[in-house]
């Protein structure tokens, strides 16, 4: 029997982790962690903390947390607290030794500049949370963390030159391994999705799909899709600094990429609720300006530079530990997480478009003959 690509790369494993510079075995999610370790958080009570926290201390670490003190303070009242600011206050961190910096908050290539070079003598791992938006062309299929990145220049930090989000995280990059080269671990997810997302990019579809009805389905069924739950990243986080793990990471899921059919109607199993899906074509949406990934969230459409926006390789990455819980569990879970928040949240979707815009867009096709 063919094995699947899982467990290929189990089988595999012995020589791909030799490759990666990782002990044989470490990669089983059960084993539990040798050593507490003193981790420090820059962040830690926004979207990705909490989980990463929450992981930490499950696997018996201990936590520090730096902020501003100013969002969800009500948050982990017995971990330890250091309030100031990436942006010219790090007073707090001085003097003080960790085993390991999980650097979620940056942006701003200076504030990982001034942290990194603050913390080098003082950490063992800096875990700096980039994005595959560093990638600057997704025109092959199967890319993996040796894809094209964006050409920056450390003096455009402080020329002020004003850079793209993918630009930005670059340079954050590259400032974490000038001040800790060879004790970095650069991650870089896709859509970072699940319970507490303040974006909406995924909770629109499991709200949609609740909401029932006639349903837009963007582009075509077999369309690529790719995301990681924030659960997934956050356990994968503390087990590779178990490990002493370095280098570069994608965090993408699932193994191979889901069908915009397959998201949608896996999201569907996790209501009762009548729905069905209309297919709209692609062209058609773009010509009425539709945007992917904004108006249509998760929807990338595979042509030109993006064919390989949602088919990364990622081997490496299973290799390394990473897995992915199922999708009905982080739908499921992201719906009860918008069901709790309040009314006027509920109301105001920050991603997709709105009951209006899509009966406006269905009509449309429906009366052009489809």
């Amino acid at each position: 029997m063919t094995p699947s690509r899982r467990e290929f790369v189990q089988l595999t494993t012995a020589g791909a982790v030799a490759g990666l510079g990782l002990p044989h075995g470490w990669y089983h999610r059960s084993r539990p962690a040798q050593r507490a370790l003193r981790i420090l958080v820059l962040g830690g009570t926004g979207f990705v903390g909490p989980p990463v926290v929450r992981s930490a201390v499950a696997r018996g670490h201990t936590v520090t947390i730096f902020n501003r003190g100013r969002t969800n303070t009500h948050l982990f009242p017995d971990i330890e607290k250091l309030i100031g600011d990436r942006d010219g206050d790090l007073e707090s961190l001085k003097g003080r030794e960790w085993d390991a910096v999980i650097d979620n908050s940056a942006t701003n290539p200076k504030w990982v500049r001034d942290s990194a070079q603050l913390l080098k003598d003082n950490v063992g791992t800096y875990l700096f949370t980039s994005t595959r938006s560093v990638y600057a062309d997704f025109s092959t299929v199967g890319m993996d963390i040796d894809g094209p990145v964006y050409e920056v220049e450390r003096a455009w930090i402080d020329e002020g030159r004003r850079m793209s989000y993918g630009e930005s995280k670059t340079l954050c990059e590259i400032e974490a391994n000038a001040a800790l080269p060879g004790r970095t671990l650069i991650v870089r997810p896709g859509l970072i999705v699940g319970p507490g997302d303040p974006t909406d990019r995924f909770t629109y579809w499991p709200v949609r799909i609740d909401r029932g009805g006639e349903v837009l389905a963007p582009g075509e069924p077999d369309n690529p899709v790719m995301f990681i739950d924030v659960r997934d990243l956050a356990q994968w986080y503390i087990e590779l600094l178990e490990r002493d793990a370095t280098g570069v990471f994608n965090a993408l899921g699932p193994e191979a990429p889901l069908s915009y059919a397959e998201l949608l109607y896996g999201i569907r199993a996790i209501t009762a609720t009548p729905v069905s899906f209309t297919w709209v074509d692609t062209d058609f949406l773009l010509d009425r300006e539709v945007r992917p990934y904004s108006h249509m969230p998760l929807w990338m459409p595979a042509r030109g530079n993006r064919v390989g926006f949602n088919r990364f390789d990622l081997t490496r990455s299973l290799v390394a530990g990473l897995t992915y819980r199922p999708l009905a569990v982080t739908a499921k879970d992201t719906l009860d997480y918008h069901k709790s928040r309040p009314a006027e949240r509920r109301q105001q979707m920050r991603a997709g478009i709105s009951a209006e815009r899509e009966r406006e867009l269905l009509d449309a096709w429906h009366a052009a003959g489809h």
